[in-house]
């Protein structure tokens, strides 16, 4: 649906420069935004180079085997219907340590392969399960302590003082974070008590 949409839309916006006679601009818009995309990507992967190595390190030296451990009390208690020691919780643990880091794209694949396991988990149904549905709004609004995504962008245009967002992007992450596990327990409260009536 959203391809349908984003073709609709680039029709839309070059019917109606041809109408007003703009394709020019188009044109020149087109390029002009490629070219930034192509230097935005290479700036990006640089700075996400750097800070999967130093996930790596971190790896290595055992910092991410202590954040997992700091973390398997709050993730059993998030994840209650997960098995003790399924691969699923290693891979949620991996997930919410990248997002943490801001490194969402490394903690996709974690995502996808816990969602895999907690699927089977649920007896290969198509239907979400509660650790699905907690896993999904963890990861999407999940806490960041250096946002290293956004930090590259603003090196790449040239920000005076490219991490100065990392304080507030701490605090809205955080509260994002709350807001979606308490919608999440509302929803699934709400679910029980609408099953057993």
């Amino acid at each position: 649906m959203v391809n349908y949409i984003w073709v609709g839309m680039m029709v839309i916006g070059f019917i109606v420069a041809m109408l007003t006679g703009n394709v020019d601009k188009v044109n020149a818009a087109v390029f002009k935004s490629a070219q930034e995309a192509v230097t935005i990507s290479l700036g990006m992967v640089s700075i996400l180079v750097f800070w999967l190595g130093l996930m790596k390190i971190a790896e290595k030296g055992g910092l991410l085997e202590m954040l997992a451990l700091l973390f398997r009390p709050l993730v059993k208690r998030l994840f209650p219907d997960v098995p003790e020691g399924h691969p699923a919780l290693g891979y949620i643990l991996s997930n919410m340590v990248a997002n943490l880091f801001g490194l969402g794209n490394a903690a996709t694949p974690m995502g996808i392969k816990a969602m895999e396991q907690l699927k089977k988990l649920n007896g290969g149904k198509n239907e979400a399960s509660r650790s699905m549905i907690t896993l999904l709004a963890i990861n999407t609004s999940s806490i960041t302590l250096i946002p290293t995504t956004i930090i590259a962008i603003r090196m790449n245009y040239g920000s005076s003082n490219p991490t100065d967002i990392v304080g507030t992007t701490l605090l809205a992450t955080a509260v994002s974070t709350v807001f979606a596990l308490c919608i999440d327990r509302f929803f699934y409260y709400r679910s029980i008590r609408k099953g057993k009536k």
